[in-house]
């Protein structure tokens, strides 16, 4: 295995100092929620849900549900005392529902118990009456109905319908790509204790503490300001903490407040999975036009999400989607359509990459089209349509000013001996029939800013202290992604003082007020700038409380190494700190950043959605069985650009995870109904993400050192999404093998996840497809 790079001396800092709970992670001590000493009276929540995945509530028997043992409370959706819709965005996110149910698991009543088990018990005493209803389970259905829960959108350069029916080669097909599940470490969970003015303080495993405090107040008719959210850290959260922790919390905080004591709500692993969305299943409809050279000349796309029973945030997970669906290729025309889906499944939401994973894997699907049909490596394909040039502008207008990827990938394939084992590949296929090797070069750009244009801000909140330790507040969640060590790193940096005086506190709504959700990979772009900007006001605060206490020229201030400059003379920051406390000089800033150049005319479907774009690049090899279709991953090497990286080793531990997080969701992973509605992967017992013995045993991550061309913070780029999809190397590598059945002529079908049995009918497809065009040649041989 690769080693992590060490932590060297960059003047007073360290380039990659540990994570700041690191120590505390691997001791235990870490505290989250369920973690927290419990007050006696605490009393703990578990919900009713529906059976069915749409039907009529026609009557509900409470009565031996309230008598069970150990039960406080029980509440229906009449019982909320203030809105009860909790939509993050839009609307029909039921806290519970009213008349009808529209998916399986969907919670109807609430019970507070004296324990977990207890009202887990209690619960299962209810007499539900239903009437089933026609439901719609698949996004394929949703587009045959025209069944949308928000409307479809479209982008479009040039003229596709001439371009394809021009092109001298067309190639029309389809791709079902299935979700995931979030699978934290740290399930759903929400603790609410009252105050004495009818509010109440959350603390809240969220990825968006803001919009829990606002939704909070909505259920509760009070004051946003009457209740507090708080986040100190959460173990996992991968963007299914974004907008669907907040349920948890709003039902934790009615029950807080009329039983006027303690109530938490935390999920139970199964709970967690059949009432929480998911990562969108899309299903992809592409027809590609291109010349023998394998230059694509036009596209028309079709992308449907399914979304669920609610928009929830499928309004921005399919945009992303399809702003992707180029990944790093240039379409001369093209039309690209998102449809939003409704389907009586739970509203399916964030996931890391948000609809990104899902563009990006149709257009590397497409290039293995082109590729077979020309007889071309896809590795050429693609360096032959990558962005480049006056070929540099996205279908929704964007320019690809950084024309990072031709280095990035011309540096990757020489290291990692691209060719050299394609050929070496290509001889072992063409002699084995019981095993077949794969190998695939893919690359990602990605699109770092909300494409919501509002959330582009962030806040900080920076105290010094007379001692000269540091403390800030952002608004940034920190959920094991190391933003808090980045932080702390940004704003030592930035004072000039060394890392150790800096200490990140818990995310909470009364030091950040309206932050945005920690999402988009914006993180650190949007938090550390805001920090830095806090760090800055301070700075220049005591360079002119010196500048006239010691009778200095501004110049001749400075703080560097923790020390403070004054002309010749020097002095300990702990005792200029003090110094400017005496003289009254104020030593807390906020800082604010909004990210500029950013805007997205939807009516036009033009404008500029990204800041930029984090670019990688990844080569992976599998191993097939060709006759059972079981496969191993045996390397992977990367190369990903994170700009001027703020701490390499945190930097490719998030590549590492992304990668193999990724590798999961094309792989091992699968989400599967019945008929019904019911998700039948509803525990770690059928649902199987990746384990340590999944990671490739030869897996090298680099990082492409090149400054932003953009002015991020420190010249650094976002790193938390872009990685996952460097895993769709593996998929391609699956997809590479069992071409090689058919002589490469062909690309089979693959579905994703490409599970063993999926990769062994894409096999036996590639082989029928040999066969049959080896019975036509033969044919023809004889008729000639």
């Amino acid at each position: 295995m690769r080693k992590l790079p060490e932590a060297v001396p960059h003047g007073s800092h360290k380039a990659s100092p540990e994570h700041e709970s690191a120590i505390k992670h691997v001791t235990g001590t870490a505290e989250y929620i369920d973690d927290m000493p419990e007050w006696p009276n605490t009393l703990h929540i578990a919900t009713g849900h529906s059976e069915h995945a749409r039907a009529k509530i026609l009557s509900m028997d409470l009565s031996e549900v309230v008598k069970a043992p150990g039960v406080r409370d029980v509440i229906t959706v009449d019982d909320v005392p203030g809105n009860p819709d909790i939509s993050p965005v839009f609307h029909g996110d039921m806290l519970l529902a009213r008349d009808e149910v529209q998916y399986v698991g969907q919670p109807v009543f609430a019970v507070a118990a004296t324990s977990l088990e207890a009202a887990k018990r209690a619960v299962r005493l209810a007499k539900i009456e239903y009437e089933p209803l026609p439901a719609i389970l698949h996004p394929k259905t949703s587009l045959a109905q025209q069944d949308f829960v928000l409307p479809t959108h479209t982008i479009a350069r040039g003229d596709a319908d001439k371009a394809l029916s021009d092109a001298p080669l067309r190639t029309q097909g389809e791709l079902y790509i299935r979700g995931q599940e979030h699978f934290y470490l740290e399930g759903q969970i929400s603790l609410a204790i009252p105050t004495e003015d009818g509010g109440v303080h959350i603390h809240a495993s969220s990825q968006h503490p803001a919009e829990v405090q606002k939704l909070a107040a909505q259920v509760l008719g009070v004051p946003i300001g009457l209740v507090q959210a708080e986040t100190r850290r959460m173990g996992g959260g991968f963007g299914g903490k974004e907008s669907q922790a907040a349920a948890l919390s709003c039902m934790a905080a009615v029950f807080a407040v009329r039983n006027r004591c303690p109530a938490k709500y935390r999920m139970p692993r199964q709970d967690d999975m059949v009432q929480t969305g998911k990562r969108h299943d899309f299903w992809q409809r592409f027809d590609i036009g291109y010349d023998q050279q394998g230059q694509i000349l036009g596209v028309d796309c079709e992308l449907v999400g399914k979304c669920g029973c609610t928009a929830d945030l499928s309004d921005g997970v399919v945009d992303r989607a399809m702003f992707h669906t180029d990944n790093a290729y240039y379409y001369p025309h093209a039309r690209i359509t998102g449809y939003r889906g409704k389907t009586h499944t739970v509203s399916n939401t964030a996931f890391r990459g948000f609809g990104g994973p899902k563009g990006v894997l149709l257009a590397e699907a497409m290039i293995e089209e082109v590729a077979r049909k020309t007889g071309l490596d896809p590795l050429t394909v693609r360096k032959r349509n990558l962005y480049q040039g006056d070929r540099n502008t996205t279908p929704y207008g964007q320019k690809v000013d950084d024309e990072v990827l031709p280095e990035l990938i011309q540096q990757l394939e020489t290291s990692a001996s691209y060719w050299a084992r394609r050929e070496a590949i290509t001889e072992f296929n063409r002699n084995n029939s019981a095993f077949k090797k794969g190998l695939a070069l893919t690359p990602v750009k990605f699109g770092i800013s909300f494409t919501s244009k509002h959330l582009n801000q962030g806040g900080a909140l920076l105290h010094i202290y007379t001692d000269g330790s540091v403390h800030v507040s952002h608004g940034g969640t920190e959920m094991g992604q190391g933003l808090y060590t980045k932080v702390a790193q940004i704003t030592a940096r930035a004072l000039g003082i060394d890392y150790s005086r800096v200490r990140v506190a818990s995310t909470r709504t009364d030091k950040v007020p309206n932050a945005s959700p920690t999402a988009a990979s914006a993180g650190t772009d949007l938090n550390g700038m805001a920090a830095f900007n806090a760090a800055k006001i301070l700075r220049e605060r005591l360079r002119d409380f010196a500048v006239k206490e010691y009778a200095i020229e501004p110049e001749d201030f400075s703080i560097e190494n923790d020390l403070v400059h004054l002309g010749k003379n020097t002095m300990a920051f702990p005792d200029l700190v003090k110094a400017a406390y005496f003289a009254r000089v104020s030593l807390s800033a906020t800082g604010f950043y909004k990210t500029p150049r950013i805007g997205y005319d939807r009516k036009a479907a033009q404008g500029r959605p990204f800041l930029y774009f984090a670019h990688g690049a990844a080569v992976s090899e599998v191993l097939v069985d060709a006759f059972t279709g079981e496969y191993r991953v045996t390397r992977v090497d990367i190369l990903h650009d994170v700009g001027h990286s703020l701490n390499p080793a945190i930097d490719i531990g998030q590549i590492e995870g992304a990668f193999v997080q990724g590798m999961g969701w094309l792989t091992t992973e699968e989400l599967v109904w019945d008929d019904k509605g019911r998700i039948l992967s509803n525990s770690p017992a059928n649902y199987k993400i990746p384990t340590g013995a999944d990671v490739p045993e030869a897996f090298h991550v680099a990082l492409f050192d090149q400054p932003n061309r953009e002015e991020s913070i420190y010249r650094s780029k976002a790193v938390g999404e872009p990685p996952l999809m460097l895993a769709i190397s593996v998929w391609s590598a699956l997809r590479d093998a069992c071409a090689a059945a058919a002589d490469y002529h062909y690309a089979p079908p693959l579905a994703a996840p490409a599970t063993p049995e999926q990769v062994f009918f894409s096999m036996e497809a590639a082989r029928a497809y040999r066969a049959d065009s080896t019975h036509r040649k033969e044919s023809e041989h004889h008729d000639a």
